[in-house]
C-alpha cells in the first residue's frame, strides 16, 4: 500500500474510532464529504472532536475556522493537509 492510501486508510480509522461513526472503513471513500446528509453526515460537535483527533493523531493544527473549512471536507483534504 503507497504511503498516501495508508495515511487515508488512517484518517479513516481515526475518524470511526474517535467519533465512534457508524460506518466501515471500506465505505467510507477518500471524496465523501464530511458534512451533510449526502457524505458522513456529521455536525459542529463532531467537527471539534475531529479537529483535536488529527492533532492528537497526526500533529497537525487546525488553527482556525477557516483552515477548518478547508481541512475538515473529506477524507482526501484531511490527508493533503496532513501530507503539507
Amino acid at each position: 500500500m503507497a504511503e498516501g492510501a495508508e495515511l487515508r486508510q488512517k484518517i479513516k480509522e481515526m475518524m470511526i474510532e474517535e467519533l465512534m461513526l457508524d460506518f466501515e472503513v471500506s465505505e467510507i471513500e477518500n471524496e465523501t464529504p464530511i458534512f451533510g446528509a449526502d457524505g458522513l453526515g456529521l455536525d459542529s460537535v463532531d467537527a471539534l472532536q475531529l479537529v483535536v483527533a488529527i492533532e492528537k493523531h497526526f500533529g497537525l493544527k487546525i488553527g482556525d475556522a477557516e483552515k477548518a473549512k478547508s481541512v475538515l471536507q473529506s477524507v482526501e483534504t484531511i490527508a493533503k493537509a496532513i501530507e503539507g
